[in-house]
C-alpha cells in the first residue's frame, strides 16, 4: 500500500469514526441526560441517584458528546475547520478557487 493510499484509508477511518460518534450521541441523547438528571438531583436518595450513575457508566464511549469533533469531510483534519461547509481551511480555499462553493469568491478591494 502506498502512502497516498494508507493517507486515504486513515482519513476515512477517521470519518467513519466522527460519523459513527454522531449517530450513537443522537441515538442515546435523550436517555443519557435523563439518567445525568437523576444522577446530579441531590435532592433523590443517594441509592437511586447511585443506580443511575451505575447505568450511565454502562454506555458505549460513541454515546457521549464530548467524542465528537468537527473533522473535514475531505480530509479527516481535526483542525482548522470551518462548520459550515465541514471543510478544512485548505480544502475549503480550493473548492472556493475552483468555484464549486456557491455563494463563496475571492474578496478583492
Amino acid at each position: 500500500m502506498s502512502m497516498a493510499n494508507a493517507g486515504k484509508a486513515m482519513r476515512n477511518a477517521r470519518v467513519m469514526r466522527d460519523v459513527k460518534a454522531r449517530k450513537g450521541v443522537l441515538d442515546h441523547e435523550i436517555t443519557r441526560r435523563a439518567y445525568l438528571y437523576v444522577a446530579r438531583n441531590t435532592t433523590l436518595p443517594p441509592q437511586i441517584r447511585h443506580q443511575a450513575q451505575l447505568q450511565l457508566n454502562t454506555f458505549d464511549k460513541y454515546t457521549r458528546p464530548t467524542t465528537v469533533k468537527n473533522r473535514c469531510s475531505e480530509t479527516g483534519r481535526g483542525r482548522g475547520i470551518i462548520s459550515e461547509f465541514a471543510l478544512c481551511r485548505f480544502q475549503f480555499r480550493l473548492r472556493a478557487l475552483q468555484g464549486d462553493l456557491n455563494g463563496v469568491r475571492k474578496a478583492c478591494w
